[in-house]
C-alpha cells in the first residue's frame, strides 16, 4: 500500500509540474491561432491575405524573413493568424478566419521562427 501512495504522489507530481509549465504567469494557458490543416488552401490563402492587410505583422513570412521557411501556405499563414490573433484579440480580433484558423495550445514556434503571445 504504501508503494501505491509514494507512487500515486510521485506522478500527481509529475502532473503538477507539467501543468504549470503550460500555464503562463497570470494563470491562463496561452493560446496561439494557426492554420487548420483541415481547410482548403485556396481558402487558407485568402485568409492570410486578409489577416496580413487587417493588423498582422507579416515580414516575418516574407522572402528573407525569419519564419521564410518551411515554405508552406500553411505555415506562413499560421504565422500571419497568429500575429492577426494576439494583435487584435483585446480589440475584439478572433480566431476564426472564415473557419481557416483554430487555436492550439502548443506553441508552433521552431527554429528561429518565434510566434508572438500576448496575455
Amino acid at each position: 500500500m504504501r508503494k501505491y501512495n509514494t507512487m500515486l504522489t510521485r506522478t500527481l507530481v509529475a502532473l503538477f509540474f507539467l501543468l504549470s509549465l503550460l500555464h503562463n504567469s497570470d494563470g491562463q494557458f496561452a493560446d496561439y491561432c494557426i492554420a487548420d490543416e483541415q481547410t482548403p488552401e485556396d481558402e487558407v490563402v485568402q485568409a492570410m491575405k486578409w489577416a496580413c492587410g487587417n493588423g498582422a505583422d507579416c515580414s516575418a513570412i516574407g522572402e528573407n524573413g525569419v519564419c521564410y521557411l518551411p515554405n508552406t501556405v500553411k505555415d506562413h499563414a499560421s504565422y500571419a493568424f497568429n500575429s492577426y490573433y494576439q494583435n487584435m484579440k483585446h480589440k475584439g480580433g478572433s480566431c476564426y478566419f472564415n473557419a481557416a484558423a483554430i487555436l492550439s495550445d502548443l506553441d508552433p514556434s521552431h527554429n528561429s521562427c518565434k510566434f508572438e503571445y500576448l496575455p
